[in-house]
């Protein structure tokens, strides 16, 4: 039996110090798979070769200016990773994220949640998710800002948050759930194909400068959920 019991309930004004530490740090913690994700790429892979290899010649077989070249071009590609993430962190904490009650809870249509875990007598808030609705195609929910802190991952907190966001589609009559995913978030993925979400689109269209997305190799996943009436 886990120790830890959890609890899903609506965000508080007293969350925004807590919720936006979780924020910065759940989306930050995706720059090194997506880093090590794009230096595994094949094309990548030739480039950081030849630009050791050319090191290595211009510095008169040195493989010190091998290494540093390589090195160089593997902090090209980390930057531009950071860069892609760094950037989204900063734009959702200047408009949705900057003011938590306004974005979410005064639109009834909206919702913002935190999770609770009850640890030896002390509540601490260690997952959330967020839900605006968008009025095309007769009106659906968008979910995003789905994090669980690291230590309490694997104790299904994750499918509990998406499960609310879900419901709460149910409730207002929404006909479907969407969300956007990068690819290095293969936890998240599989925890939206569990609950039978289908991938309608993938793009590198991350608002970053389009060469370093281009560098960096990030696509962007969309899913939808089938139509919420049939799944729940």
């Amino acid at each position: 039996i886990s120790p830890f019991q959890f609890s899903i309930r609506e965000y508080r004004p007293t969350d925004q110090h807590v919720v936006m530490s979780l924020f910065r740090d759940g989306i930050l913690e995706h720059v090194y798979p997506a880093f090590f994700k794009a230096m595994g790429n094949p094309d990548h892979v030739g480039i950081a070769l030849s630009v050791c290899m050319a090191g290595y010649v211009l510095g008169g077989s040195s493989y010190f200016q091998a290494l540093l070249f390589g090195s160089a071009w593997a902090g090209l590609i980390y930057y531009c990773c950071l860069d892609i993430y760094e950037g989204y962190m900063m734009r959702r904490l200047s408009t949705d994220m900057a003011n938590v009650q306004a974005s979410y809870l005064e639109n009834p249509d909206n919702g913002f949640w935190v999770a609770e875990a009850d640890i030896n007598g002390q509540s601490k808030v260690v997952g959330m998710v967020a839900l605006a609705q968008d009025a095309g195609e007769g009106g659906y929910g968008e979910m995003s800002h789905l994090i669980v802190v690291f230590p309490w991952r694997r104790k299904n907190l994750g499918s509990q948050l998406t499960r609310k966001a879900l419901d709460f589609c149910k409730e207002r009559g929404f006909a479907r759930l969407v969300l956007d995913v990068s690819a290095p978030q293969t936890a998240a993925i599989s925890l939206y194909q569990k609950f039978g979400f289908v991938q309608t689109a993938s793009h590198c269209d991350t608002h970053a400068n389009r060469w370093f997305a281009k560098l960096a190799k990030i696509n962007v996943i969309a899913f939808r959920s089938s139509y919420t009436k049939q799944i729940l």
